[in-house]
């Protein structure tokens, strides 16, 4: 019989972090200084502290708070739950989806190691690297942080060089506990002094060997393969998305960092750890996005940074990926959040809508990519309303993920052939169906309020509305006269009247009568029609139309 898929959950203690005495030892040796007073860190180095670049918002004289934040659950795998590794984080997702990220040790390992890879698997590779300020910003209209100051192009060995050169203020930084760097890291950013560390962060490239007998290489846990997995949404996609489709290299050095943010369309994400020192990660989870954005909002952001209202505003700052503020906040605030130290050969798996944040111990080599199943259908219509709301261009075809895979599902069900693995995954039917029944209807209904007489067919694939730049799979409306760009249906009976003076055409798909002939179907399954009469409750959450 199969073992237990999810594993109990082990949680951080509230008490102080005890270092024994032999570590202590240690980093007495090699010139580090322990302190377990708990205001070592403002008292060590306060002379050396910037004024120009303190930020009183965050207080981080007391270091305490990091002993407060509990661990994400972490699993372990058996190598027959290893098999598939989409059906494996369904199984868990449940669980798992409630802290935002969670840790995974696989029962295999690399045998072909990711310098061997780079180096020789991929010749000539090369990567440019982006300069972080090693501080906290103020953000406010005189004091913002960019990531996007460029670095210089290394080979892998170099930059290594590099990265270690700077670690030997740590001589013994392989001996220090991850407990310790953490508060050095959150001491170093609140001391504001005139540091920059390098990260090379999206690097196009996989350090996943081709060799056929590397064992985590040949498995569908290669991120080269996962998103196009059969029980993968992502494998719908014909085009290459890079970091979304394919994986990308972050190769790190000590206290380079990954500022808080959510994936694009809030997608799942999974990261493997090649090689290196290691990484702690913060994950807030998905049900908490909305709190989290508030509290940024209004704890670190200034007023003046704004060009939406309120979360959205919020939403629109953490997406350059530059915003990074102390776990402390979300504590005072009581916003949940989970921590991990993702060592060499472990996986992390972000959930949808799950903001997160982390930085690296010393030099280190990871990989991520994004991917999906049927239950990240509902959190990416959060996502495309959103992006729509702000005339954000969206990177994946929402409407035509959900209508290809609810078609094939419709078809495979009418064949009863559920023997194929894509439609084994119960949670994911339901939230398909559902998903796609509610499309259907809303179409239906805007239909019905633009008091629509005819429509023309079309067979084309997605397009994007000039106004919002919502995705149009299912319908849109143009104008014939002047073949201006196309409008979505959701901006009311004005938008069918052109500025050339002539009535714009709607245009709907051809095979949307069989695609009303689906929904009707799953409307008819009794756990399907539960679903779409009880209320989906996202507290203040924007309303699906």
């Amino acid at each position: 019989m199969e073992s237990r898929m999810i594993h109990k959950v082990k949680h951080r203690t509230n008490k102080r972090t005890q270092i024994p005495v032999k570590d202590t030892k240690a980093f007495t040796s090699c010139g580090v200084k322990v302190v377990t007073d708990k205001n070592c860190f403002s008292q060590s180095t306060a002379k050396e502290v910037s004024s120009k670049y303190k930020v009183d918002k965050f207080d981080l004289r007391d270091q305490e708070w990091t002993e407060k934040i509990s661990s994400c659950p972490v699993y372990r795998p058996s190598e027959m739950e290893f098999e598939d590794p989409v059906i494996y984080l369904q199984n868990i997702a449940p669980e798992a989806s409630k802290y935002g990220i969670c840790k995974i040790i696989p029962p295999i390992n690399a045998s072909v190691p990711a310098d061997m890879v780079l180096m020789k698997e991929l010749r000539n590779f090369k990567f440019e690297t982006v300069l972080q300020p090693l501080r906290l910003a103020k953000w406010d209209v005189n004091d913002k942080v960019s990531f996007y100051r460029r670095g210089r192009k290394y080979t892998y060995r170099e930059f290594e060089r590099i990265a270690n050169k700077l670690a030997r203020r740590f001589p013994c930084s392989s001996f220090i506990p991850p407990e310790y760097m953490e508060k050095v890291f959150w001491h170093e950013l609140a001391h504001g002094k005139k540091r920059t560390v390098e990260y090379g962060v999206n690097v196009d490239g996989s350090a996943f060997s081709c060799d056929p007998n590397d064992q985590l290489g040949k498995s569908k846990w290669n991120l080269k393969i996962l998103p196009r997995l059969p029980n993968s949404i992502l494998r719908l996609i014909e085009r290459d998305i890079p970091g979304v489709t394919h994986p990308m290299l972050y190769i790190g050095m000590l206290f380079g960092m990954f500022a808080w943010h959510v994936e694009d369309h809030y997608l799942y994400s999974i990261n493997y750890h090649h090689s290196g020192a290691p990484k702690t990660w913060y994950g807030v989870p998905g049900h908490a996005a909305l709190q989290f954005e508030r509290v940024a909002h209004d704890h670190v952001y200034s007023c003046d940074n704004f060009s939406a209202n309120g979360e959205d505003g919020a939403f629109e700052l953490l997406a350059e990926k530059t915003t990074m503020f102390p776990p402390s906040i979300l504590l005072e605030h009581n916003v949940p959040v989970y921590k991990a130290v993702q060592m060499p050969g472990e996986f992390v798996i972000t959930f949808p809508r799950a903001y997160h944040a982390g930085f690296s111990h010393g030099f280190n080599c990871g990989e991520a990519v994004n991917f999906a199943s049927g239950d990240w259908f509902p959190m990416g219509e959060l996502a495309r309303q959103r992006y729509a709301l702000l005339n954000k261009i969206p990177m994946l075809p929402y409407e035509e993920l959900l209508c290809n895979e609810a078609m094939l599902l419709f078809k495979y069900s009418m064949q009863k052939n559920y023997g194929d693995d894509t439609f084994k995954d119960s949670v994911s039917q339901r939230s398909v169906k559902v998903s796609f029944v509610r499309l259907i209807q809303l179409h239906k209904q805007v239909l019905e309020r633009l008091e629509v007489s005819s429509t023309y067919p079309h067979a084309q694939r997605t397009l994007v509305c000039s106004l919002c730049k919502r995705d149009c799979y299912l319908a849109y409306n143009l104008c014939e006269w002047c073949y201006s760009d196309p409008i979505c249906l959701f901006h009311g009976i004005n938008s069918l009247h052109c500025s050339c003076g002539n009535e714009r055409t709607i245009f709907l798909r051809e095979d949307f009568s069989a695609m009303e002939d689906a929904a009707q179907k799953f409307e008819q399954e009794e756990e399907i029609l539960l679903k779409l009469q009880k209320e989906t409750n996202f507290g203040d959450d924007m309303r699906l139309q």
